[in-house]
């Protein structure tokens, strides 16, 4: 609590450009590189399709990039996504937003991703059920006890284990591309036409291996100078993984057919095995591994900024947004959302909860990026440090593909894209339940204070 002015203290700006691409990147790139060429190739016959597929989702999701960089170099406060929504559409729609990030896309993909981590560590330890499950709450409890430590600490693990598997990954692909046994490939066959179907499903898988790139806005009151670097940081960070996905690509498709490749379910690891003998085994699953626990530590640092916004704009328990007296993180919700991290796993609801969603997720990708128009409109004479490039074209352009992809999820999933809707409805009447309890949001007071940010230093 600030003693002149009576306001509380905001969480200090401590991450650089370096910091914020780390995050874009240590997210985005998870385990689905290593597993989802597989999916790919069943439904793409050629290398130019597939090629195709994850080059233009690469340049969509970049669209959707720049669209939170106007937003965050406009209000570049803790919260990111909740705040542009509150903006555009109101406490509402901003409730139900955080409410389902946290409830399942978060923390869903953060026990996804630890089970998963606790499954290739089994290549290198005897593990059974249990202890599987205790290696993953364990990771879950470390990367939070970190972070909980401050917000540098995490940080720092995020550039560590960023550039480690970055590091690891340009390893894999070069291994494909120089060593010399790797030339023996087959020739490639007639391919079939591609039909509009196939490549939607293909597109939608592509679509999901870039997902993650929003969750730097969560931690927008944290960076530096946030008008340039989270632009910077956005731009850097989708086009080195755009680069690496298409090397990758390419690499798979080098060592392998296209008929093996999607025969195979753990495409990385055949293609270690083929370029480095028997130790390719192991560096694989060494790759995921650091992969993975930047994926979570990326998703612990930003996740509990979302009940830290929502609290300060009394819309959540008030202790979710009280800061560490002396580490100066939000001590409160990274404590809980692991908690509620270790429930999902020990359960065993996290794979279901985090397929369900997915669709969830892009409703409200989609209503971010169109805040875009929304605040043009309702907010013209607002200072804009960055304007989308390409505006209104890129705009509408993701739009129109993020409604394609809603659409296409429900038509060919709708048991999962109906219960994503419900995890969306459940946000309305909880929103309400909490209004009921005597809570009233200023949402003038909390806009003027997302528009004039304070510098945090």
């Amino acid at each position: 609590m600030d003693s002149l002015t009576g306001e509380k203290a905001d969480l200090l700006r401590r991450l650089g450009v370096l910091d914020a691409t780390a995050i874009v990147i240590g997210i985005v790139i998870g385990s689905g590189i290593f597993v989802l060429p597989n999916l790919i190739a069943r439904n793409l016959p050629s290398s130019g399709a597939i090629l195709t597929a994850w080059i233009v989702s690469g340049v969509l999701s970049y669209f959707g990039a720049l669209a939170y960089a106007e937003l965050g170099a406009m209000m570049p406060v803790t919260g990111g996504q909740y705040v542009y929504l509150r903006e555009a559409y109101g406490p509402l729609c901003a409730f139900v937003g955080a409410w389902v990030f946290m409830l399942a896309v978060l923390s869903g993909g953060s026990a996804w991703l630890a089970v998963t981590f606790s499954i290739y560590a089994g290549y290198f330890l005897p593990l059974t059920p249990v202890t599987s499950k205790l290696m993953a709450i364990a990771v879950i409890a470390a990367l939070s006890a970190v972070n909980y430590l401050g917000v540098r600490e995490g940080a720092w693990v995020q550039r560590t284990f960023t550039f480690l598997k970055v590091a690891a990954l340009l390893v894999l692909i070069g291994a494909a591309f120089f060593a010399s046994h790797s030339r023996a490939v087959a020739k490639a066959s007639d391919s079939p036409p591609v039909s509009f179907a196939h490549f939607s499903v293909a597109m939608a898988a592509c679509l999901m291996a870039y997902n993650g790139w929003s969750y730097v806005s969560f931690v927008a009151g944290e960076v530096r100078d946030p008008q340039r670097n989270l632009h910077r940081a956005l731009l850097i960070g989708m086009t080195a993984v755009a680069i690496l996905y298409v090397l990758a690509n390419l690499a798979y498709m080098r060592v392998m057919t296209i008929p093996e490749i999607a025969s195979t379910e753990r495409v990385g690891e055949e293609l270690a095995t083929r370029t480095m003998g028997s130790i390719g085994g192991t560096f694989l699953s060494l790759t995921v591994l650091l992969s993975i626990i930047g994926a979570v530590n990326g998703r612990i640092l930003t996740a509990a900024r979302l009940p830290f916004a929502q609290a300060r704009d009394r819309l959540f328990f008030a202790r979710f947004g009280e800061i560490h007296p002396r580490y100066q993180t939000p001590a409160t919700a990274i404590v809980w959302g692991g908690l509620w991290t270790a429930i999902l796993v020990l359960s065993g609801s996290y794979e279901t909860l985090y397929s369900y969603s997915i669709l969830a997720a892009w409703i409200f990708y989609t209503l971010s990026v169109a805040a875009v128009f929304v605040l043009r409109r309702k907010l013209p004479q607002a200072a804009r440090p960055y304007r989308m490039w390409g505006y209104p074209i890129t705009l509408w352009l993701f739009l129109a593909v993020s409604v394609w992809f809603m659409v296409n999820a429900i038509l060919a999933q709708p048991w999962p894209s109906f219960m994503a809707l419900v995890i969306v409805a459940t946000g309305v009447p909880a929103y309400w339940i909490w209004c009921s309890r005597g809570v009233v949001f200023d949402q003038n007071q909390a806009g003027v204070k997302a528009r004039q940010p304070r510098s945090g230093l």
